[in-house]
């Protein structure tokens, strides 16, 4: 056990000193997490999530209450740090406005569009519902989507509230509480109420709670900032690889095996020394990404065993890699490759939830995608508890990378006497 442990600090002393290698385990990862903290806005001090002043207009064409709500929402203290909201009445200056990328987009109220859901005794039948129209910019997805959800959710609570109306209405006239003459008016002011409360509720602001109650934000750099440290763990294990093969070429190895160390030794020296390795790799991220960043990890147990977790499956597939290589060279674009795949598939530069059910399966073969399964948990207020199926999950698959690993090793005598 003891030259085990020797060997893997070697190793490590090895990695630590090696320039090209630091900066691809550490540098690499905290410059482009620091990199997309900016593009998203996370440094600004506006928003948790980088979101912040999106430039929409909202032209009013309505004179009812639902037209008059929406307006009001939108205008609310609440949304005063996501939206800065233009009214105006001339349509097609809003909508040049929009042409030349001087506001994300346009929401139109059309006229009548309150007396199509809430109805009077005055309001003819119509043949047509005017419906409300969001003109966007198609450059700014992401601020014609946060628009669009602001939208949806009043739209849903109006529409809730239009349908809880009749349903009273009708339940009142079986029971013959009110008289079908007055079912109208009554109807009318019901949706009045209605639309005044949807008006004056927050559409998008959401409280996360924890089982303690404490308060959760999320933070788009904790999905990002894990994502990175994932991705380049991979690199750190195919690097254990290349250091294993290029020290049997030089004849390193062979030396090693003369002396009275077993070759089963020699490999659990060299495989902890890379676990080791990729362990210290995260753990100085979360540090940085904590000291520099604010970042909030969560719970330090959950991080502890999570991080070891991911560190072993990782191990795992460079162990794979080096199986299976013949040179440290197809060990270096090989495990390349692979950390640029997982990246793709596991999530690190997209969110798996909006994913077709097959491609979030696919993902389940990268440590990526169960690291960052737990360290969003982690993040919303999770404890070790609450990741033991992502732990769980990294352990199965190191331990059968492992297996197959040894396997090809002796069959190819990658590590002999």
């Amino acid at each position: 056990m003891k030259k085990i442990f020797l060997i893997g600090i070697k190793d490590v002393r090895l990695a630590m000193r090696d320039r090209t290698a630091l900066l691809m385990m550490l540098l690499a990862p905290f410059i482009l997490t620091l990199g997309l903290g900016f593009v998203t806005g996370r440094f600004s001090g506006t928003s948790s999530s980088g979101i912040s002043n999106i430039h929409v207009i909202i032209v009013n064409q309505d004179a009812g209450q639902v037209g008059s709500a929406l307006v009001d929402l939108l205008h609310s203290p609440d949304l005063q740090e996501l939206v800065l909201v233009r009214d105006m009445s001339d349509e097609v200056a809003a909508r040049q406005l929009v042409d030349t990328g001087q506001n994300a987009g346009v929401i139109i109220i059309p006229p009548g569009f309150t007396d199509s859901i809430i109805s009077s005794p005055t309001t003819s039948a119509k043949t047509e519902i005017p419906q409300i129209e969001l003109y966007t910019d198609p450059t700014r997805p992401t601020s014609v989507g946060v628009i669009k959800t602001i939208l949806d959710q009043f739209l849903s609570q109006v529409e809730t509230g239009r349908i809880g109306a009749e349903v009273t209405i009708t339940q009142l006239i079986t029971n013959g509480l009110v008289q079908v003459q007055d079912a109208a008016a009554i109807g009318q002011e019901i949706g009045v109420q209605q639309a005044t409360a949807a008006g004056q509720t927050n559409a998008i602001t959401i409280k996360d709670v924890t089982s303690n109650g404490k308060t959760i934000q999320f933070d788009v750099l904790g999905y990002m900032a894990p994502g990175m440290a994932l991705m380049f763990l991979m690199f750190t294990a195919s690097y254990g690889g290349r250091v294993l093969l290029a020290e049997r070429n030089q004849g390193t190895l062979p030396r090693l095996l003369v002396s009275p160390t077993t070759s089963a030794q020699v490999l659990g020296g060299k495989i902890f020394g890379t676990f080791l390795t990729g362990a210290a790799q995260v753990f100085i991220l979360i540090l940085a990404s904590t000291l520099f960043f604010g970042l909030q990890w969560g719970d330090p147990l959950g991080i502890l065993v999570l991080v070891l977790a991911a560190v072993f499956a990782a191990v795992g597939w460079g162990m794979l890699i080096t199986a299976v290589a013949k040179t440290p060279g197809q060990v270096n674009w090989i495990g390349t490759a692979i950390m640029l795949l997982f990246g793709l598939l596991g999530g690190s530069f997209l969110n798996l939830e909006g994913m077709p059910g097959w491609f979030e399966l696919v993902s389940k073969i990268t440590p990526n995608a169960w690291g960052l399964d737990g360290f969003t948990t982690l993040a919303m207020g999770g404890n070790l508890s609450n990741v033991m199926s992502p732990v769980l999950g990294l352990l199965a698959m190191g331990i059968i990378l492992f297996i197959a690993s040894l396997l090809l090793f002796n069959r190819k005598g990658i590590i002999q006497r």
